[in-house]
């Protein structure tokens, strides 16, 4: 019987080898964005990485933020100061370029900065890891790196992915503003 394994065995470490490979390929672009609550206050980070054929890849890393569901999403305005209050309204609205409806579940949408949701243990720590071919790090129509930038924000409560225009994930309770480098 385990000679019979052997091969298959070695074709899953071979297989293994090739998707390491591939995910450690060299990026043509890479970001990230340092999260602070509104009292500046640092609680997380986002990093993201592009691909030559375009996927976005987005790993959002969190510390001492209320536990819970959140959503998270792009925002249109590479500025997270908390003026004009409510907090982090300056970074506008969700990252939407192409006009479509927000949220991932919507047939007419969705945004081009919609995102899945980010889980929050009891201590405060979260990760959210998630690809996109909705937004760039480079040029072209979709970019994160427009003439104003973007930013990442969270906000208080779960997307419900479909609600417009923000899938009622209440108050920005974080944001981060996406930068182009490690």
């Amino acid at each position: 019987m385990l000679t019979r394994l052997a091969p298959l065995a070695s074709a899953f470490v071979f297989c293994a080898a090739c998707s390491t490979g591939m995910m450690t390929r060299q990026p043509v672009a890479v970001a990230t964005a340092a999260l602070a609550d509104a009292s500046g206050r640092a609680v997380g980070t986002a990093r993201m990485w592009q691909e030559e054929g375009g996927l976005v890849h987005v790993d959002l890393n969190v510390v001492a933020m209320p536990s819970g569901t959140h959503g998270m999403h792009f925002h249109s305005v590479g500025r997270c100061d908390d003026s004009p209050m409510p907090a982090f309204t300056s970074a506008g609205d969700h990252y939407n370029p192409l006009g479509r409806a927000h949220g991932l579940e919507n047939t007419a949408g969705p945004h081009a900065g919609d995102a899945p949701n980010l889980s929050v243990a009891t201590g405060g720590q979260g990760r959210l890891s998630f690809t996109t071919g909705r937004v760039t790090l480079t040029g072209g129509p979709v970019s994160l790196m427009d003439a104003d930038g973007s930013a990442v924000v969270v906000h208080a409560a779960a997307d419900d992915q479909a609600s417009q225009p923000a899938g009622n994930s209440g108050s920005r309770i974080a944001c981060g503003v996406v930068r182009l480098g490690n």
